[in-house]
């Protein structure tokens, strides 16, 4: 499993590449029998940021599971951080049933290991908020989404008239009723993964019916892209890479200068399944014109086998 950045966090005595990508996308495709999920994201380095301290699940994964992660400090610890956070909940979920105990246990373990991970390079902390999305059901259409800080996932409805609906709450100071510490914001993170902040990660239950979409979302996007405009993006009638672009390129020019990454899940029922009953109707169509074809044929040997009057011969004259 890897992990989307546009190169290795930039660890202690590591010279910065000048050439990093600014921005990255991708996309990918996840199929049931029953179901298909589109999938891209797409993550742009914030404009006072050697290195970009977003993170994304890479695509395609091996199951229907989706992360963001928004490195916190700054500097190489940060974007090491969101990059072993979002690599160890894959590895932890990947190949297991996922259900919210879980979810909840790989995001208290990925606590503890990303900060022995930074623990290794020296003295310095680093920590990552996260958004986590989980299907949970062959369908698709059960999830499981969880979050720790301020990343934000909302539900998008197949109606395009239809505003956002915020799945997640910010786990800010403010929202938390708690007392910021000096030189900190009401509306900074409180909660965050790596510094052993994290007691009990948020976890909602939502259905995602098809036409539906999920949107996670880092602070660089959801900070300056307001909820009216994600909605009219998301149902830009483009690939679902280019609008993920769009928001990055948007977020920028409403002010942005943070990393800005967002991760877009559109679900929708797979079109072989249509097809399949077209093409069965369309047998029923053929056989039934072939048994009518065959009805003819034999009624018409039949017609012709039968003698007629005008086809029978005269009777013989009575002597």
């Amino acid at each position: 499993m890897s992990v989307l950045t546009p190169r290795e966090p930039a660890l202690p005595r590591q010279r910065i590449a000048h050439n990093e990508p600014a921005t990255y996308t991708h996309a990918a495709e996840f199929a049931t029998r029953w179901s298909r999920l589109d999938v891209a994201v797409a993550s742009g380095r914030g404009t006072r940021h050697p290195v970009n301290e977003d993170s994304s699940s890479a695509l395609p994964g091996t199951a229907p599971l989706f992360v963001i992660a928004d490195g916190v400090g700054g500097g190489a610890m940060a974007a090491l951080a969101s990059r072993e956070l979002v690599l160890r909940l894959h590895g932890a979920l990947d190949r297991s049933p996922i259900d919210a105990s879980a979810i909840c246990a790989a995001l208290l373990d990925a606590d503890r290991d990303v900060a022995r991970s930074i623990a290794r390079y020296g003295t310095k902390t680093g920590a990552a908020t996260v958004a986590v999305c989980a299907a949970t059901s062959p369908r698709l259409s059960k999830w499981l989404v969880a979050w720790v800080g301020d990343c934000r996932v909302y539900k998008l409805a197949a109606a395009s008239d239809r505003p956002p609906e915020l799945l997640t709450r910010d786990d800010t100071y403010r929202n938390l009723g708690e007392e910021p510490p000096p030189g900190s914001s009401p509306d900074d993170p409180a909660r965050m993964v790596g510094n052993g902040a994290v007691t009990a990660p948020n976890i909602v239950a939502v259905d995602l019916r098809p036409g539906e979409t999920l949107a996670l979302c880092s602070d660089g996007i959801h900070k300056h892209v307001e909820p009216d405009v994600l909605r009219r993006v998301v149902h830009e009638p483009v690939p679902l890479t280019l609008r993920c672009l769009h928001l990055v390129k948007l977020a920028r020019t409403f002010g942005s200068h943070d990393d800005a990454t967002v991760l877009i899940v559109h679900r929708s029922r797979r079109p072989t399944r249509r097809l399949s009953r077209f093409a069965f109707a369309g047998i029923l169509v053929v056989l039934a014109m072939l048994a009518l074809l065959a009805l003819r044929t034999d009624a018409q040997r039949w017609w012709v086998g039968t003698p007629t009057l005008e086809s029978s011969p005269p009777p013989e004259p009575v002597q």
